[in-house]
């Protein structure tokens, strides 16, 4: 069995090489198959003096398509029996692709979530390795002190010879707050704990997941009309095929930036699309869960769901077949219930 690592990436050229040097770094040969997905920046240069150093296809999209389409594109070349998502701007530690494999071994058909941290000194950066700022953050690092500017980056050689001194400086969650690592909590606290709950899929990762090739390939992929939580929708599709999801303990480490990342509860159009896929009562409670865990102000207490058992137990007192924004309001109203009459 063997595992082909996919890379969807766009214009982060600098941050691809140091995923692809972690890459070169695992403790198992993998395929890696990059996806440059439109790029403008020497993204193309980076491809170029990675082949060296690893087992590498490439797609090259002229324009940006989309990170679905991107991934589709790197399974459809892929040659391994697991493919492995990653993004562009996240290090793989050694262990990785191993941790995901043995899973498979050990489970057949399941749908692999691995550990989600991030690096949250890397977000003033456009290249990590060299510390030169990003657009708009050249004032900030310019103030920053030698020994703090040499702290924060994160080089080639560290990540080839020292990997544990990047893991040390990481925290838990793919981006930094205390919302971002309460939903980490409770999506792993789910795989460990709840294996049976029905809404595991609702635990599924844009990076650090895997899936058997032929299940990808046999539900067709990811859904080329959302490019968020498109990796969730996927999920519930492949579980409503049979497979199931569970975890690993390989960690992956975000690069952070400030910029290009999309908020999926202030951009709600995702909704629409996976909701007509999936007209259940779960995925339009997405949001409720995720503005709970934020603590979200809209959220009266009694209607906050904290887990997702509890997302699960809140979907079924819906009424199947109501839109969206009627079944948020409908748990609302419920909650509203409940409340009152404890009271």
């Amino acid at each position: 069995m063997d595992v082909s690592v996919i890379v969807r990436s766009k214009d982060e050229a600098d941050r691809l090489r140091l995923a692809l040097a972690a890459l070169s770094a695992q403790t198992i040969p993998v395929e890696v198959v990059v996806v440059n997905d439109g790029s403008t920046d020497h993204t193309a240069d980076v491809l170029d003096a990675a082949r060296s150093d690893l087992r590498l296809a490439r797609v090259d999209h002229p324009r940006p398509l989309g990170r679905s389409a991107a991934s589709n594109a790197g399974a459809a070349i892929a040659s391994g029996e697991v493919l492995l998502f990653l993004d562009g701007d996240t290090l793989a530690e050694p262990g990785l692709a191993a941790s995901h494999l043995e899973r498979h071994r050990e489970h057949g058909d399941r749908i692999i979530r691995g550990q989600t941290w991030h690096l949250r000194q890397t977000r003033h950066f456009l290249d990590p390795s060299a510390g030169s700022a990003m657009p708009g953050e050249a004032e900030r690092v310019s103030r920053m002190p030698e020994a703090e500017l040499r702290a924060a980056l994160v080089t080639r050689q560290a990540v080839l010879e020292d990997f544990a001194s990047i893991a040390a400086r990481s925290q838990p969650a793919i981006y930094p707050g205390a919302g971002p690592r309460q939903l980490y909590d409770v999506e792993l606290d789910a795989l460990r704990r709840a294996p049976q709950c029905p809404t595991l899929w609702a635990a599924a990762s844009g990076q650090n997941m895997s899936v058997p090739r032929a299940a990808f390939l046999a539900a067709g992929g990811f859904d080329p009309g959302l490019d968020i939580n498109e990796h969730r929708e996927l999920a519930l599709r492949l579980c409503d095929l049979g497979l199931s999801m569970t975890w690993a303990d390989g960690r992956s480490f975000h690069m952070t930036h400030r910029r290009g990342w999309r908020d999926p509860l202030a951009d709600l159009d995702w909704m629409a699309c996976f909701h007509r896929a999936h007209p259940i009562a779960s995925v339009a409670l997405l949001p409720v869960l995720w503005g709970s865990l934020a603590d979200g102000p809209a959220i009266p207490p009694a209607a906050r769901i904290t887990s997702l058992p509890a997302l699960a137990a809140a979907a079924a007192r819906i009424r199947p077949g109501l839109p969206p924004r009627e079944v948020v309001a409908e748990h609302l109203r419920l909650a509203a219930g409940m409340e009152a009459s404890l009271a």
